[in-house]
């Protein structure tokens, strides 16, 4: 291997690209402690302050997505794609990278089309049962494309495909054994069950509305509750701390213990936390939701709850929310069933084998 590795990693907008770019980055570094990082962000997004956290270098490109709907900030959209691409080529001129790595988000379009046009090797790492446009255009010139769901051969070319999996947060693996620690940390009930409500990193109103909604019918199930309400509505929602049994956070840190506490867990299904649910391995109801390109979030559940392996009640359809959780709650057998189902669904080890790709690229 090279003296000296540059290795250029693309990735935000959300918990769901940044954590596993972050995630490569880290086992990277264990392997070629002599690698130099450097990742690029959208410069108003959570990467902006989550990286950095995390110990490494990003430079920011000003790129936005198109909004769905008619919107005169779709009118900005091509000039900062041109400035965007003029500013990725720059920093790629100055860092020489050895390899690029997209996890996907604003900013990988216009680094991973700069590193083609370079022809610099690059790893697409796609997370979702159903890609964007962006991974579809930048698959025909990167050399592996990591996935962690069957059938992309359809719009990926089939010979660049790796089923890995998604990267997760590694102190996920042990917490069956951390369930005592978890009840400690969180000042649970033993003898009570514990619901998570998971609205992503920025939160779901919708899923904070139907919470609120069915707050007092869900505690009649004799269940105490940890609701991650997401920053953005944390001020709308914090009342509820007032509550027996009810415990409202803006963001939640120690996601490994509350895991560890959970007996079941309602959350969205972005593809990084399905992948994380596959391994925690308890009853899930998800909430998918509606509001994201090609509607990928419903493409995700469907791929675990027509296994079996969970259960899901749609935007469009949370009038049923409150009795589908009830069923559960109430269905020990269910509850027993769909562990063991999603359980088989995991793969742990996805890390080191999107890593072991990189490796044999940089080589």
């Amino acid at each position: 291997m090279k003296q000296s590795v540059n290795i250029l990693l693309s990735g935000g907008g959300t918990g769901g690209h940044i954590y596993p770019a972050i995630a490569i980055a880290n086992e990277l570094k264990n392997r070629i402690p002599n690698a130099k990082f450097l990742f690029v962000g959208a410069s108003d997004r959570m990467e902006m302050e989550k990286v950095p956290q995390a110990g490494y270098e990003i430079k920011g490109l000003n790129i936005s997505g198109i909004q769905r709907s008619l919107s005169f900030r779709n009118l900005s959209f091509p000039f900062k794609l041109i400035q965007s691409l003029y500013r990725a080529k720059q920093i790629i001129k100055k860092f020489k990278p050895n390899i690029v790595i997209g996890t996907g988000g604003f900013a990988s379009g216009p680094t991973l089309f700069m590193a083609n046009k370079n022809n610099i090797p690059s790893v697409i790492q796609e997370q979702n049962s159903y890609p964007g446009i962006t991974n579809k255009l930048l698959a025909k010139k990167a050399q592996k494309i990591c996935v962690a769901y069957d059938g992309l051969e359809k719009y990926f070319p089939k010979e660049k495909i790796i089923k890995t999996g998604n990267p997760v947060r590694q102190d996920l693996l042990e917490i069956s054994k951390k369930r005592k620690e978890g009840i400690q940390f969180y000042n649970l009930d033993e003898n009570k069950k514990t619901m998570i409500v998971l609205g992503g990193s920025l939160g779901a109103r919708v899923v904070n509305q139907i919470i609120e909604k069915n707050l007092d019918k869900i505690l009649a199930n004799n269940v105490q509750l940890i609701w991650q309400s997401g920053k953005l509505y944390y001020e709308d929602y914090k009342k509820y701390n007032d509550k027996k049994g009810v415990q409202v956070h803006s963001f939640v840190r120690r996601m490994d213990l509350l895991y560890a506490a959970a007996d079941i867990i309602i959350s969205r299904a972005g593809a990084s936390s399905i992948s994380e649910l596959c391994i925690v391995g308890k009853p899930v109801i998800f909430i998918p939701s509606p509001n994201v390109a090609e509607d990928h979030q419903t493409k995700n559940a469907l791929s675990i709850t027509t296994q079996n392996a969970a259960l899901m009640v749609k935007e469009n359809e949370l009038e049923n929310f409150q009795k589908v959780l009830d069923d559960l709650i109430q269905d020990g057998d269910k509850q027993n069933l769909l562990k063991i189902n999603i359980k088989k669904l995991a793969m742990p080890n996805a890390t080191n084998q999107i890593v072991d790709e990189i490796e044999k690229l940089i080589k």
